[in-house]
């Protein structure tokens, strides 16, 4: 947390983290399991105070967190971000943190942070939409995805405006827990799943960090070509590889073969697709790439436990009458 910053943005992500595996259980009489342990810091452990006057008080200073599996950095004025930056330990902190085995994550305007120690060169990031062309400025070696809420790459997370802090929370809570925590959280606290693209397509999945930057280049190629029969063939000649080269290094690098990694951009997309509309299950198997609704089916139930019928119809949107609704209003 940061002196004149958006407070939001720090107690968003606290309340998300302490909801999880807690809330739910306690508003239903159910053993409570608590998955995170969470503390929030300043620079130099001492309380901050926002651009409008409200005051917090962190658990630590930042040097007081040794090890930790996780960082998420609030959004900062735009007129702090530099002194923070030139005159605090916070960027050689954050490298140190990564080296020893942490996600990074920035929030709003605090993506400058994270892409302040270059672990965000090559990779797919997001930020406000009204600091974005400041931010191109700043780091041009970032691939800045502005239209995207969330967005992950390699352990790196970002989020939108302020309050996507919430989306990015939410989706760290079903990427590290799972979807039926994630979703009990959202429920308990009375907001919405998040949303990873404004595009209304899926959330990417969660690979392992690697530097394999020809493999990155593979991640980037299926993940903006998930709807398209894209072969190995297709991939590795794009890339000037052999097809065994690739699949031996793509395995390494992301724990998964082209054909798994595609499977779960799509499945990931279709979940999306099946949670916020109600299109036929045709049409969704269609838009992420599969022309056979039979053999979606069984690869969507073999990732989800479901049918995507099944899975809609528990998670998706409401069907309100409101024609029911007006005569209920007028009676």
């Amino acid at each position: 947390m940061f002196d004149d910053g958006f407070s939001s943005t720090a107690i968003g992500p606290l309340e998300v983290f302490y909801a999880a595996g807690l809330l739910w259980q306690r508003l239903h009489g159910e053993p409570e399991e608590p998955r995170f342990h969470v503390r929030s810091a300043s620079v130099d452990g001492r309380p901050v105070k926002s651009v409008y006057g409200v005051t917090l008080t962190p658990h630590c200073a930042i040097e007081d967190a040794k090890q930790t599996d996780l960082i998420l950095l609030t959004a900062p004025h735009p007129d702090t971000y530099e002194g923070i930056v030139r005159k605090t330990s916070l960027v050689p902190w954050l490298r140190v943190a990564h080296e020893r085995g942490a996600y990074l994550g920035g929030v709003c305007s605090g993506v400058a942070f994270v892409a302040e120690t270059g672990l965000l060169d090559g990779r797919r990031a997001t930020t406000h939409w009204g600091v974005a062309d400041r931010f191109r400025q700043h780091y041009p070696n970032v691939l800045l995805r502005p239209e995207h809420f969330v967005t992950e790459d390699g352990g790196f997370f970002c989020s939108g405006g302020m309050y996507a802090a919430i989306d990015l929370s939410l989706y760290l809570v079903e990427i590290l827990c799972g979807h039926d925590i994630a979703l009990k959280c959202a429920k308990s606290l009375l907001v919405s799943l998040p949303r990873s693209l404004q595009s209304g397509y899926g959330v990417v999945p969660l690979s392992r960090p690697h530097t394999d930057d020809r493999i990155k280049q593979a991640e980037h190629l299926l993940q903006s070509r998930f709807d398209q029969d894209v072969s190995v063939e297709t991939v590795a000649g794009e890339l000037g590889m052999s097809p065994r080269n690739l699949l031996r290094r793509f395995k390494a690098a992301t724990g998964h073969l082209p054909g798994k990694y595609l499977q779960l951009l799509r499945v990931s997309a279709a979940r999306e697709l099946l949670e916020r509309g109600r299109a036929p299950v045709q049409k969704v198997a269609s838009a992420v790439g599969y022309e056979d609704v039979a053999s979606f089916r069984g690869i969507f139930k073999r990732h989800t436990g479901m049918t995507p019928a099944d899975y809609r119809n528990r998670f998706g949107p409401l069907i309100i009458n409101r024609g029911a609704l007006e005569r209920d209003a007028e009676a």
